[in-house]
């Protein structure tokens, strides 16, 4: 059991380490509304990721060889980023310092279900998941410690992410936050158009 939730913790850790879209926007809010929203980015990616994995394990991966399930999903995916990374270009230019409305600060119940939007948006991810757990079966890892490893591990790294940026954040001016807005809002526009391109050639 020490050995798969190790071993999960260290997959999760790694897989959320890499840069892509959920990255960038854990990025950019906790450098815009601090930890606490960033944090929940971090959360809602490890929720969905701990979902797909197990989804993974119970044999969701046949059903995206349905070509017109998978590319549906895909495109659906890639239509999910592109809103996001249009909104968050569209608040790079009009981005003040001290100077949002209620309804525009984030919060962690917020962030928490725009990631769970924004990670869900790429099903796909599912057959990844499966190949790691199917090499971890053989490995005689047990799932259930795994998963929860997954999903720890996950956490962990986005907290650690959210918490620099946090810091970054407190010290930016004005037109560094427009900047970090518009990096964010053109990496998500690109993950989207890559998505959708994977989708179509199958």
């Amino acid at each position: 059991m020490v050995a798969a939730l190790a071993s999960g913790f260290g997959l999760g850790f790694l897989v959320a380490a890499e840069v892509g879209p959920i990255w960038l926007l854990c990025v950019r809010t906790s450098v815009r509304f601090g930890f606490r929203p960033g944090a929940a980015v971090g959360a809602g990616a490890a929720t969905v990721d701990t979902v797909y994995a197990a989804l993974g394990i119970a044999g969701a991966t046949a059903l995206l060889r349905i070509d017109p399930l998978r590319i549906s999903l895909g495109l659906l995916g890639a239509a999910v980023l592109a809103l996001i990374a249009v909104r968050t270009l569209w608040s790079a230019f009009r981005v003040r310092e001290g100077g949002e409305t209620v309804e525009e600060i984030a919060t962690p119940g917020r962030a928490y279900a725009t990631a769970l939007v924004a990670t869900a948006s790429n099903p796909l991810t599912i057959a990844s998941w499966a190949a790691i757990f199917s090499a971890a079966s053989v490995a005689g890892l047990s799932a259930a410690p795994l998963l929860l490893g997954v999903a720890v591990g996950s956490s962990t790294w986005f907290a650690i992410l959210a918490g620099l940026s946090a810091a970054a954040g407190r010290r930016a001016t004005p037109g560094a936050l427009r900047a970090v807005d518009i990096v964010a809002g053109v990496g998500l526009a690109a993950f989207a158009g890559v998505l959708g391109a994977r989708a179509l050639r199958g």
